[in-house]
């Protein structure tokens, strides 16, 4: 029999860890947010208030703050006299194609320069982030002289090919990659008799699904809203969405309820792509934000 010498002493419990405790927003974080929230959605309510006015009432005071009812005769006068069915179409087109090309080719050398091995990777990539650097402007008259050659001015074509591929979304993936998509998932995939293509495909592409998203969006949206290259390249026959606004916005005096009826139309494919991608695209941001 062993004596209470010889027994072990109880092990004490760790001590319980204090909860932190949840600090809730106040009251001055929820006015700061509906604040910020309704000065960013009154222009977008006044384009609507203003679209649906006579112009007689625009100029008014005080000001009309409620929507009218005749928004439909603006937009049936927006597309009588201007060609903006044309440059929706146009705007669609080219913000559809340059999107899908700048996410195709961004992933595709995203994932050469993060994970692939070859002479001069470096010195490559400083050379896609240097291009960056240089003004947009400066290129302009050397690349309307090769549309021009090409046979290309006055055509969409002029607009959609210089942006089917940025230096911007071939860093982002490759910042993307570099941390998504571990080393060792792409030797598993050697090692099964992947080549590289049918990685990229198979393993790489799914991977990149929340950023592919993000650079979608914000590339859609910059070819959308694109107006010095298409009023340099494009004549007022064939215009896309801003040019044709600015069309619109050119005469002697200016009809506000049909400007801001077509600018109304024309934010329309913006929210329906955010609509259909939002899912996504926020799942995208929250996941950069948890990793960074």
């Amino acid at each position: 029999m062993t004596s209470l010498l010889d027994r072990p002493a109880p092990v004490a419990p760790p001590p319980a860890r204090r909860k932190r405790a949840v600090r809730l927003p106040g009251p001055w974080t929820y006015a700061a947010l509906i604040a910020v929230l309704a000065g960013s959605a009154f222009p977008v309510y006044w384009s609507l208030v203003v679209s649906s006015q006579t112009p007689d009432k625009v100029d008014s005071v005080p000001p009309v703050l409620v929507p009218g009812g005749n928004l439909a005769a603006n937009i049936a006068r927006v597309f009588d006299q201007s060609d903006f069915a044309l440059a929706l179409w146009n705007s669609i087109v080219v913000s559809g194609t340059i999107t899908l090309s700048v996410v195709f080719f961004s992933t595709l050398a995203g994932f050469a320069f993060a994970k692939l091995r070859f002479r001069g990777r470096s010195a490559l990539m400083l050379l896609v982030v240097a291009t960056q650097a240089v003004p947009t402007e400066l290129g302009v008259i050397p690349l309307y002289m090769m549309m021009s050659d090409f046979g290309w001015a006055g055509e969409i074509h002029a607009v959609i090919v210089p942006g089917l591929v940025t230096a911007f979304g071939v860093f982002f993936m490759r910042q993307y990659f570099e941390r998504a998509v571990p080393d060792e998932l792409l030797e598993a995939g050697r090692m099964d008799g992947c080549s590289s293509i049918r990685l990229y495909w198979h393993v790489v592409l799914p991977a990149a699904r929340p950023a592919a998203a993000v650079l979608g969006l914000f590339t859609f949206m910059q070819a959308w809203n694109d107006f010095f290259w298409p009023l340099v390249v494009l004549t007022p026959e064939n215009p896309t969405v801003q040019t044709a606004l600015s069309t619109l916005a050119s005469g002697y005096t200016t009809d506000y309820t049909l400007v801001l009826t077509a600018a109304t139309i024309g934010t329309l494919p913006v929210l329906a792509v955010f609509l259909l991608f939002g899912r996504q695209i926020v799942g995208g941001i929250m996941q950069g934000a948890l990793k960074g």
